[in-house]
């Protein structure tokens, strides 16, 4: 079971606590009587998606969910063929502890994890990196040649130097909203125009090109992180100041488990519905299909138009599709949003990603040469196209003794942007030849073509036409249209044509690509339905609109 998720991604850009939001006994709100049974339609059944219309159906509201695809957007999980215990995670696959919004959710649905195996993580047996050729093996950083150590120094030097980070994380682990604010309203003017490629270059400490590209080249807590170079140097801050980059567990029976359980389950606390409701039930066991149009109608209500034609009026509506899809998928009326959100949501960036899987008859990596007592094969970074390669035990993890003769999942390459563009036009079984050759220059005595069984399993999400990406990632000056998005959810005092419709999703959040921003601005969305209906928050638990005016972001002069 889930155990104690640790310190909270508090993002320093609105450091409202939505863990402790959850967890108030009071619950989130009420609904006015006259409003009870009233309906909600949520564009998008993704974790966002689910966690908004799970929250509005307690509350005593009927969500209405719409989806294009699969249940769990980019939660997406697939089990290989006769073998249920093993599961690729094509989207999510790693969850950090500091996600504690996220992490109530699997302790209410009792979802179990296991820590998932990173470079270089106290919890994967071994690791390696090859670049130029040249293998390292490591069961300790300290294994590591010293250079990786002068590198890992230069990085926490120039966050320090540069970006204040150790008095940023102190203030977030103290929950002091007040310094978080301080120290990042200061740092936001500073760092907005500035790429991560441009702060490591400014940074004394990293002085040297080579210290530069060997950081690109294995990075900090996942791997490599030279494809996030053009990005903003902000987005990297982040996933630094709220360890999103560390101590990360993986879904026990994959990651799409976690929004199917919540579609299905009947809530213990439930207003207005009769008790074993669920999503599920009301839906009559699926959602409704994909959206082709929204628009204002006449009446002052939102129309949503499924693929089949048929228009149903809402007083309000949830949309947790990708951004880019409100124009390009969907048949939006302009009127709905400002044009400042339309060129916000226009400009968005979204990062390319790749994944190819294998099914192996045993998780032949726990083997060790007996001539030099190292494991066989290792968590590997490579300057090569796999770039990174996992290893997932099937079952438990690592830590669960039967798992050593059942199949298990190799993830034979993890790549992004550029290195995943060079896979987009390769067929599954090309992807698969040129991988295991890549391997087979690290591993020369190591036949691993010989342990997969069946097919193998491949992800491009740049292809994908609902998603046309993985997420969003910044580039430097989108502070601003990120900050339009993400304070959309409060309609006070915005024209009254731009009411009744409410972004969320991750890329709507600070927090892209993770699971805690599609919770965070699933919550957002929902405060903003309650107060449009004229609800109000539960007594003594303020919600995110409530605190708005004291933890909003900086606002950047135009």
């Amino acid at each position: 079971m889930v155990t104690d998720p640790g310190p909270a991604m508090l993002v320093p850009d609105f450091p409202f606590p939505y863990d402790t939001y959850l967890a108030h006994p009071a619950g989130l709100g009420q609904i006015p009587d006259d409003a009870l049974g009233t309906e909600v339609a949520v564009v998008g059944a993704g974790m966002s998606g689910l966690v908004a219309a799970y929250e509005l159906m307690r509350l005593g509201l009927r969500p209405v969910v719409y989806e294009a695809g699969e249940i769990g957007g980019r939660l997406r999980s697939q089990a290989f063929p006769g073998v249920p215990d093993a599961v690729a995670d094509l989207g999510g696959m790693r969850f950090p502890a500091s996600g504690r919004a996220f992490g109530h959710y699997l302790r209410v649905l009792g979802v179990r994890t296991s820590p998932f195996p990173n470079p270089l993580a106290p919890q994967t047996p071994s690791t390696v990196i090859e670049l130029a050729g040249r293998s390292h093996y490591a069961e300790r950083p300290e294994d590591l040649p010293p250079v990786f150590a002068e590198v890992s120094r230069a990085w926490a030097t120039a966050l320090a130097e540069g970006a204040d980070l150790p008095a940023l994380r102190a203030a977030i682990a103290a929950r002091s909203t007040s310094a978080v604010k301080q120290i990042w309203d200061r740092l936001v003017p500073r760092l907005d125009d500035e790429s991560f490629a441009g702060f490591l270059a400014r940074s004394p400490a990293f002085a040297r090109f080579e210290h530069r590209e060997l950081f690109g080249q294995v990075g900090f807590g996942t791997g490599g992180w030279d494809t996030d170079f053009p990005n903003s140097m902000l987005e990297i801050l982040r996933v630094v100041a709220t360890d999103a980059d560390d101590q990360h567990v993986r879904i026990q029976g994959g990651a799409q488990t976690v929004p199917l359980a919540l579609w299905r389950r009947a809530p213990s606390q439930l207003t207005h519905w009769t008790p074993g409701a669920s999503l599920e039930s009301m839906h009559r066991g699926s959602p409704r299909p994909a959206v082709r149009r929204i628009r204002r109608l006449d009446d002052g209500r939102i129309g949503v138009l499924d693929r089949w034609g048929t228009e149903r009026a809402y007083a309000a509506v949830i949309s947790t599709v990708q951004s880019w899809l409100l124009s390009a998928g969907i048949d939006t009326d302009e009127s709905l949003f400002s044009h400042d959100l339309w060129m916000a949501l226009e400009r968005s960036h979204y990062m390319q990603s790749s994944k190819t899987f294998v099914l192996v008859d045993r998780p032949f990596w726990r083997d060790r040469d007996p001539s030099s007592g190292r494991h066989v094969m290792s968590t590997t970074l490579t300057d090569r196209m796999t770039r990174g390669t996992y290893l997932l035990d099937g079952g438990g993890g690592a830590d669960d003794p039967d798992a050593g003769t059942r199949p298990a999942v190799l993830c034979l390459s993890y790549t992004w942007n550029d290195d995943a563009l060079k896979w987009l036009a390769l067929p599954t079984d090309e992807r698969v030849r040129l991988m295991l050759h890549s391997l087979r220059q690290i591993y020369p005595d190591l036949d691993v073509a010989a342990h997969v069984l069946g097919e193998p399993i491949t992800i491009s999400w740049e292809r994908e036409p609902h998603f046309m990406g993985a997420f969003r990632g910044n580039l430097p000056g989108h502070y601003r249209y990120q900050r339009r998005m993400f304070t959309h959810f409060v309609h006070d005092g915005s024209d009254p044509a731009h009411r009744g419709i409410f972004l969320a999703g991750d890329d709507i959040s600070f927090t892209p690509g993770w699971a805690e921003g599609a919770v965070h601005t699933a919550l957002n969305a929902v405060w903003g339905v309650v107060h449009q209906l004229g609800g109000r928050s539960a007594p003594g638990n303020p919600g995110p609109g409530d605190r708005f005016a004291e933890l909003a972001p900086v606002v950047l002069p135009s």
